[in-house]
């Protein structure tokens, strides 16, 4: 009997009865693909170990022991996967071509070898001589580690099945070929069914899991989003090429916060972590110039201090550019708008250029103050005190909101000796942090008492 043929959406995972264009569901082209049925059921899950049985939740809570984990000596790493490696969990790690994924990994596997568990690292991009070439650069040709090169499934799963170690890197996901699907490797039904063996594989073992996915040009994890929601932990390692900093963010985490941050610098060695990140993103700042404005934020648990660097310059064209580097620009369009509605301060005709310096991404609202500054400080020609540091939220209309966690924003600045804060009203501010507070309730009031205009 022939197996049925079905079709899904690598954007979104729909299923579709014949090939088309376009995605009913979500609009994506050119992303429904072909895919085999798998020949048999995915294996099932047992609740507390008694197959077929429901459990108290109030029993698992005096059963099971909070999981177990094991510190690689890399604190940054350590940091990002929520205290260390849990057994038994599934890792996705994401990224750029050449942006350092497997420089880390091969570290991190060498960490952990060193630190008491058998790890075996699986290259199906590269061949050992590689592998040993960046092992030796990196001083890690000594380092008790398994290597194998390999892409077939069935192969690295009898070889880890022998080898029964406690952490297994599979790098990439999109080399591996599973001999019972019929497409490509790389395809959107070879990549859910390794990821699928894997996983369960590694959950049945009590293995550590980490498997390395390639990104695509919009910066997601290639093949189908379902890949990220069967592992426990999903890592995206980011960076400026021009930059030597790279950032190994959590998206996902089920054993620890996510939205933390790592931070590496690149180096002919490998790479080396950073443990004030805040230091050395400001460690190049000159004196006070205008456009630029330092950003107490928050990446997790971590606070992080920034600098926002802003230019506004007449523009020769008819329509004015707007080009953000590591912020969102249409939040940028929007205080742009409530800068011109509220505070009646217009940039018709006007070039904006917003960069954050040091290669990172900021994504929190919080940031929104500290944008406004660096462009009317742009704007108007006028630099702010080089010790001020400014965060807060702005709302359409123009009211200023209290952000998260403004005792540790204002610690860590006191830390790098800023001695004043530039934030909202009635932020719970703590006391004997060394650092003058100055609290503005509106956007308004904030441009009148800052740049004296308004």
């Amino acid at each position: 009997m022939a197996k049925s043929t079905t079709f899904s959406c690598s954007a979104c995972g729909a299923s579709h009865s014949k090939w088309s264009g376009r995605c009913d569901a979500c609009g994506a082209w050119n992303s429904i693909t072909e895919e085999a049925p798998l020949s048999a059921g995915p294996a099932s899950k047992s609740l507390g170990g008694k197959r077929g049985r429901t459990m108290e939740l109030t029993d698992l809570a005096t059963q099971e022991d909070p999981p177990e984990r094991t510190l690689s000596g890399i604190n940054e790493l350590d940091r990002v996967l929520g205290g260390g490696l849990v057994g038994a969990s599934a890792i996705l790690v994401g990224g750029d071509p050449g942006i350092g994924k497997s420089t880390l990994l091969l570290q991190a596997a060498a960490s952990f070898a060193a630190a008491g568990l058998k790890a075996v690292y699986v290259s199906g991009e590269e061949s050992s001589a590689q592998v040993r070439m960046r092992a030796q650069r990196m001083g890690l040709s000594e380092a008790p580690v398994k290597l194998a090169t390999e892409t077939n499934l069935r192969d690295i799963l009898t070889t880890l099945e022998v080898e029964k170690p406690d952490i297994a890197i599979i790098d990439s996901i999109q080399t591996m070929w599973a001999d019972n699907v019929d497409s490509v490797p790389g395809s959107v039904s070879q990549v859910r069914s390794a990821a699928h063996e894997l996983t369960t594989f590694a959950k049945r073992k009590g293995m550590a899991v980490v498997l390395v996915g390639h990104v695509t040009k919009d910066g997601q994890i290639a093949g189908p989003r379902v890949v990220e929601h069967m592992v426990d932990t999903v890592l995206y390692f980011e960076g400026e090429r021009g930059h030597q900093f790279r950032i190994l963010r959590a998206v996902k985490n089920r054993f620890g916060p996510a939205d933390e941050i790592g931070v590496f610098e690149m180096t002919g060695e490998g790479l080396a972590e950073v443990s004030n990140p805040s230091a050395l993103f400001l460690s190049d700042r000159e004196e006070p110039a205008p456009g630029s404005v330092v950003f107490a934020g928050i990446e997790g648990t971590r606070p992080l201090l920034v600098e926002f660097q802003a230019l506004v310059a007449p523009s020769p064209h008819s329509q004015a550019r707007r080009t953000v580097v590591g912020w969102d620009g249409s939040r940028l369009a929007m205080i742009l708008a409530v800068l011109e509605a509220r505070c009646g301060i217009p940039f018709t005709g006007l070039d904006v250029y917003l960069n954050v310096a040091g290669g990172i991404r900021i994504g929190e609202p919080a940031a929104d103050l500290a944008v406004a500054a660096a462009l009317l400080s742009a704007r108007e020609d006028a630099a702010l005190p080089k010790e001020t540091v400014v965060f807060g939220e702005i709302s359409l209309s123009g009211a200023l909101r209290p952000a998260g966690q403004t005792e540790n924003r204002l610690k860590e600045a006191g830390k790098l000796g800023f001695t004043r804060a530039i934030l909202p009203a009635k932020s719970k501010t703590g006391s004997g942090l060394g650092v003058s507070v100055m609290e503005m309730t509106d956007l308004s009031g904030f441009v009148g008492e800052v740049f004296g205009a308004g």
